[in-house]
């Protein structure tokens, strides 16, 4: 190929030499043409390049392996894992002891309970004004950076501060110090300098205490053992209250609740993910349907970003809304979705740093326990329910709209029904919890701004329901939705589950969660495998792990969706005989990757957190190779 390369240059510039020299002068003759000269010698032959490679599809494919359970059902005995390398360590978050448990996993398919830290005891003897560890609760939260082991405790009381706790990865206790009101959430940055915390600062069951919402940021790089009140910094958001310096940057598209106080207390933060560079994080404002994203460098809230709807409307987004159809009924409907991240995670590509955010959804609730409704009313409470008084509550059924007084007013409404009434019926929109304080108006002088429900004079123009049944991949600098997984999730349960799709985690039977928040992605995990980004999405009620090329952010690629639950067993009766291992995982909370280079065996890991189920699911991540 070089030789025919030369040969044909050189002929090229003997042809371009012949034309210029038949040029005639300047009265536009032609001249003659002369004869064509002597080829120069062959050049000599330019060294041999590479051999090229032959072009290999690269994916992946989870096995399961094993698992490690706690023998506690719906107590949220499994929770939160994270992997220390050096010594082959899982911890995890087991909120029903109070403990974390620490497993071996040097055999992956058997992890072995090797100890469990008593954070509430550790916690109130290192911190003066502890009385003792009752004045403690659960731990919610654990990250593990080089040997370093970090614990969020929240207080007994939650409206009080919580503490983050340090230990070495042999269990040995280091420090521990204050932060904001329920630490829901905590992490390292990667370059092990700084341990971020979510304060959530949820109110109270009758909404009269009501903390702000904060994230603290612990300097450890001097050392956690040396670590003291003094390295702690809190990033709040009271510039963005009415009136602050900031108040104009909030746009419409942060949910803001009429109940609360102030923007800074209504503010709840749920999840933290850093940049590689750890010069910028993001903070999941959950109930917000937002998140803040923070620059660590000047130790400032950057901005936040309002995550708006997904429109299920349109072709691609469509959702089964009732769990009273008999059948697997996944269409169009006049609902619009709030993405409401939960976990969230980042990446790296072309130089901009993505986010991706598992769509769960969450609504408020806040109520009190009361004898009967004369109690309740006492109590300041407007609704008494079996023992539930409701002090706010922002959900309400699409049925029960019109009971309130309100009406529904839907510009699209003939695409559906003919009229309301049949929009409405149980086994079309009726049964879909929706948004109580959303896409409604004229509501002047009545409760909605004090219990979260309409009344008369409500007119609604749109209804939002609660999460997206997505992931989404987000642009970290601009909040633009880059990419959704739309209707995924619900078709694939729908396709590998049939009548078990949108089954709730407590429970076998299918459709119970279409009202709802279907399968209600929890948890997601960002890992690089052999060249390609993958994500891993816990789908917390119908259960299992989809798993998604994500190497281009805009066309991501479903790959394999694992549930490793039995649809076949009754859960309750295995329950009641005090064994349920039969009923497999159950409740996916949270989940873990771990890279060839950090594996016990050597070969990449997936390890889930299974919160109902009380287990922590062990997969072998195995990459295939495919012909192209």
């Amino acid at each position: 190929m070089m030789k025919i390369e030369q040969t044909f240059k050189k002929l090229l510039l003997a042809s371009l030499i012949a034309s210029l020299a038949a040029c005639g002068g300047d009265d536009g003759t032609d001249g003659a043409t002369g004869p064509q000269g002597e080829q120069g010698p062959q050049g000599e032959t330019g060294a041999e390049g590479p051999a090229g490679e032959d072009a290999t599809n690269s994916t992946i494919s989870l096995q399961f392996a094993g698992r490690y359970e706690t023998g506690a059902f719906d107590e949220s005995a499994s929770e939160i894992v994270v992997y220390d390398p050096a010594t082959n360590q899982i911890f995890s978050i087991n909120a029903n002891s109070g403990m974390v448990d620490v497993l071996n996993i040097a055999a992956p398919s058997m992890p072995v309970l090797t100890m469990s830290l008593d954070i509430a005891s550790d916690v109130a003897g290192a911190i003066d004004g502890l009385a003792s560890a009752d004045e403690l609760g659960a731990a919610n939260s654990v990250a593990v950076h080089d040997g370093v082991v970090a614990v969020a405790v929240e207080a007994d009381t939650k409206q009080s501060n919580g503490y983050v706790a340090f230990y070495q990865n042999d269990g040995i206790f280091l420090a521990a110090v204050e932060v904001g009101a329920l630490p829901d959430m905590l992490t390292f940055t990667p370059d092990g300098s700084m341990v971020l915390v979510a304060n959530e600062g949820e109110p109270n069951g009758d909404y009269s205490v009501d903390p702000e919402g904060s994230v603290s940021v612990i300097n450890v790089s001097g050392g956690a053992a040396t670590v003291t009140q003094a390295d702690v910094s809190t990033l709040d958001f009271t510039d963005f209250n009415a009136g602050g310096s900031r108040a104009g940057e909030l746009g419409s598209d942060v949910r803001v609740s009429s109940k609360s106080a102030s923007v800074a207390q209504d503010l709840e933060p749920e999840y933290i993910t850093v940049s590689p560079d750890s010069a910028s994080a993001w903070v999941a404002l959950q109930e917000n349907n937002a998140i803040a994203k923070l620059d660590l460098a000047t130790m400032e809230v950057s901005a936040i970003l309002g995550l708006g709807y997904k429109d299920y409307s349109i072709l691609g987004n469509e959702l089964d809304a009732s769990n009273k159809d008999d059948s697997i009924n996944i269409r169009n409907w006049p609902v619009r979705g709030l993405f409401m991240p939960d976990t969230i995670d980042s990446f790296e590509f072309a130089g901009v740093n993505y986010l991706i955010t598992a769509n769960e959804g969450d609504g408020r609730e806040y109520l009190t326990d009361e004898d009967d409704a004369t109690a309740c009313t006492a109590a300041g409470g407007f609704d008494f329910d079996d023992g539930d008084c409701f002090h706010y509550l922002d959900e309400i059924r699409a049925k029960d709209i019109q009971d309130t007084g309100a009406t529904i007013d839907l510009p699209s409404l003939g695409f559906y029904a003919e009229s309301v009434e049949e929009l409405t019926e149980d086994e079309n929109l009726g049964r879909i919890k929706v948004v109580a304080d959303m896409g409604v108006s004229d509501c002047t002088g009545n409760t909605l701004a004090t219990t979260g429900q309409p009344g008369a004079g409500c007119v609604y123009k749109a209804l939002y329901s609660y999460g997206a049944r997505s992931f989404s991949i987000w642009n970290g600098e601009t909040g633009e939705l880059v990419y959704d997984s739309g209707s995924d999730f619900e078709r694939i349960t729908a396709q590998r589950l049939g009548g078990d799709f949108n089954a709730t985690n407590d429970e076998n039977g299918g459709d119970d969660r279409s009202d709802d928040k279907g399968p209600e992605p929890e948890a997601v995990e960002v890992a690089h495998i052999a060249g390609a980004t993958y994500a891993f999405i816990g789908l917390e009620r119908v259960g299992g792990i989809m798993v998604y090329n994500i190497s281009n952010p805009e066309a991501a690629q479903f790959v394999q969706y694992i549930n490793t639950r039995d649809f076949s067993v009754d859960i309750e009766a295995l329950v009641d005989a005090g064994d349920f291992s039969a009923a497999g995982d159950l409740g996916p909370e949270s989940v873990l990757f771990i890279a060839a280079e950090d594996s016990p065996s050597g070969e990449p890991l997936l390890v889930v957190g299974n919160e109902v189920s009380g287990t922590i699911a062990m997969f072998n991540v195995n990459v295939v190779d495919s012909a192209p």
